[in-house]
């Protein structure tokens, strides 16, 4: 009943445009028109407007108390905006006094959406795969990410795609599900991040003599946390050289943070080990067997 209400308003609307156009002189065909048309564009414009000044405001409102992220939000709004959009057409239309279009368009669109979830089942399953990364949160604008082999910062996010930025300044446009199917690295989700640096040295070098080398120059790095303190353990005999794993702590680390502080600390130990004699040696590899050589005498004959 209120439907149908608000459509006989509607269908009243346009009439009573039509009848006022008629009476400044318009042929009744074209006032009938002209207030179908100015019928149409009213209501749309009115639902249109009280959307963007009420409804996107409070919206914008709950998100902050929610303290929802930014990437998060700007979908969001492009969605209302779309619904407001179908909405102030559909309002349209009723004003105009088409409610056998809407229901025809109704019936359409059903069928389409079936098709269209078909053939753009790919589309569909990026874009829930997008409403699981706003949801869950395994990153944010601003991240350094590692995935399936990648890495790079996250600089957007969508409901289908997210667009990555690569150390040699690449940007990766990468599906939603190709991130929400595997698994996520994310170095910088917490506020710390634990660096394992591996050093080896020889067998006839001094293990503890090395271990305090490593420590002491943790120790003294400015970026390397002393609280969890670094630790080293001795983690593999390989055919080589004894390697010795430093693990290191730096606070609010980025792929910038992680790359310069691990690069400053092996180039201070690598200094050390040198001047206490310290080895740090290369793979070494002893072949053995036979070399037989066919055709030699051949060879000495002929030269004979």
């Amino acid at each position: 009943m209120i439907a149908g209400g608000a459509l006989q308003v509607g269908v009243g609307l346009s009439g009573s445009i039509a009848r006022l156009l008629a009476r400044v002189g318009l042929p009744d065909t074209v006032a009938g028109l002209l207030g179908q048309v100015i019928a149409f564009l009213a209501a749309f414009v009115v639902v249109y407007l009280v959307g963007r000044s009420v409804l996107i405001p409070l919206i914008n409102r709950m998100m902050t108390s929610r303290d929802m992220e930014p990437h998060a939000r700007r979908p969001i709004r492009r969605l209302l905006v779309v619904l407001l959009v179908f909405v102030g057409v559909t309002a349209g239309f009723g004003a105009a006094g088409y409610p056998d279009f809407l229901r025809s368009l109704a019936t359409i669109a059903a069928a389409a959406t079936l098709a269209i979830g078909f053939a753009m089942q790919d589309v569909l399953q990026n874009f829930v795969a997008g409403i699981f990364i706003y949801t869950d949160k395994p990153f944010k604008i601003g991240d350094w990410i590692q995935w399936d082999g990648n890495s790079g910062v996250v600089e957007d996010i969508s409901f289908r795609v997210t667009r990555v930025r690569t150390f040699d300044n690449e940007l990766l446009t990468v599906p939603n599900s190709s991130l929400t199917d595997g698994v996520i690295k994310n170095p910088v989700a917490k506020n710390r991040l634990r660096v394992q640096v591996p050093f080896g040295i020889g067998y006839d070098d001094d293990i503890e003599a090395a271990t305090d080398i490593i420590l002491e120059e943790a120790r003294d790095h400015e970026d390397v946390l002393e609280d969890p303190a670094p630790t080293v353990r001795l983690t593999e005999l390989g055919d080589s050289s004894v390697t010795l794993t430093s693990r290191i702590w730096i606070d609010d680390p980025s792929r910038s943070d992680f790359v310069r502080t691990r690069a400053e600390y092996v180039q201070t130990v690598k200094r050390r080990f040198d001047e206490e004699g310290i080895n740090i040696p290369y793979p070494n590899r002893t072949l053995g067997g036979e070399l037989t050589i066919s055709g030699l005498g051949e060879v000495e004959a002929t030269e004979g």
